[in-house]
């Protein structure tokens, strides 16, 4: 027992450390942090609010931080919120339904899709290329639907969706970029969004799919038998057993949306900027300015470290799912 606790709070120590390296740097000034390791405030040296004067208090810089941090929350929660909302969607067919696509149909799909966005790139209205390219998908289906071979199941569909996260996303930055571009929405929230809730659905997808597995399919055709809806089903009965997983995983989504820089630096520049563009403008000309970007740093993993105490509880049930097998 003696031995488990001295890991125990050795691990903390590691764990917990460079919060508090953060906490001290962000009251340091600058000759305090190129003087060199200082740990102990009031000790090793003197406390200072140099970079909350600098970063906050300024009209101009001051006004730019809170701007891009409410930024942040907008795009991090709503694209969290919609990558839960479609993915726990998914996730809860995937688990209760049984599919069987034609990967023939899948591809024609596929390239109707690209056909609307070079109809957009051509210069079509948005909204006649979609039509056209449904038009397209829905004459080719029926012309060729039928001698398409083979068929997909519902493992071939979750494995293809958690595929999507093994690209890095510098791969499919460009025409990302080039598609919000013809629509002009290119430093826009919006297009954060959906770049965003697009990048983390397939994640949303598996974590639910693994948790709705687990939730007894006999409790629902008891509710069945009993003269309930699917959609009374899914409210009364599987919205409240899966609680801690929609918790677990709107928070992991939420970690990745929050600290996303990629997507951010390539599709905003000063009307949709987020917080991790700001923490990097600060390696300037003269160097990294330490003190700001402890500060910054801290703004930001502040309300998700609170997010995560006050929904403790049910992040440790959400994450252990499956992990047993019975």
């Amino acid at each position: 027992m003696i031995i488990s606790y001295i890991i125990l709070i050795f691990w903390a120590l590691v764990v917990l450390f460079p919060l508090y390296w953060l906490l001290v740097t962000a009251f340091k000034g600058p000759a305090d942090v190129d003087d060199g390791p200082k740990f102990v405030p009031w000790v090793d040296f003197q406390p200072t609010p140099y970079a909350w004067g600098e970063m906050i208090s300024q009209p101009i810089m001051g006004k730019y931080v809170i701007e891009s941090y409410e930024h942040t929350v907008i795009v991090g929660t709503v694209s969290s919120f919609l990558a839960l909302l479609l993915g726990s969607s998914a996730a809860y067919a995937l688990s209760r339904f049984t599919y069987r696509p034609k990967p023939g149909l899948i591809a024609l799909f596929a390239g109707c899709v690209f056909l609307a966005v070079g109809l957009v790139v051509l210069g079509l209205p948005p909204l006649l290329a979609v039509v056209a390219a449904i038009g397209v998908f829905i004459l080719l289906a029926q012309a060729l639907g039928r001698r398409f071979k083979g068929t997909m199941n519902n493992e071939d569909i979750s494995f293809w969706l958690i595929s999507q996260r093994m690209l890095p996303p510098i791969v499919t930055i460009i025409p990302i970029y080039v598609l919000f571009q013809s629509l002009h929405m290119l430093d826009t929230l919006p297009a954060l969004i959906i770049s965003y809730c697009a990048a983390f659905l397939p994640l949303a997808v598996w974590f639910m799919r693994d948790y709705f597995l687990n939730i007894p399919l006999e409790l629902e055709e008891s509710a069945f038998i009993d003269g309930a809806t699917r959609y009374q089903v899914l409210w009364r009965i599987v919205l409240p057993l899966s609680a801690p997983g929609l918790v677990a995983t709107y928070l992991i989504i939420l970690v990745f949306a929050w600290n996303e820089y990629t997507l951010a630096l390539f599709l905003s520049s000063s009307n949709a900027q987020t917080m991790p563009l700001v923490v990097q403008a600060q390696n300037a000309t003269r160097g990294p300015q330490w003190w700001n970007i402890s500060l910054l740093v801290l703004l930001m993993i502040a309300p998700i470290i609170l997010a995560a105490i006050a929904l403790e509880r049910f992040i440790a049930r959400g994450l252990l799912v499956g992990a047993v097998k019975s």
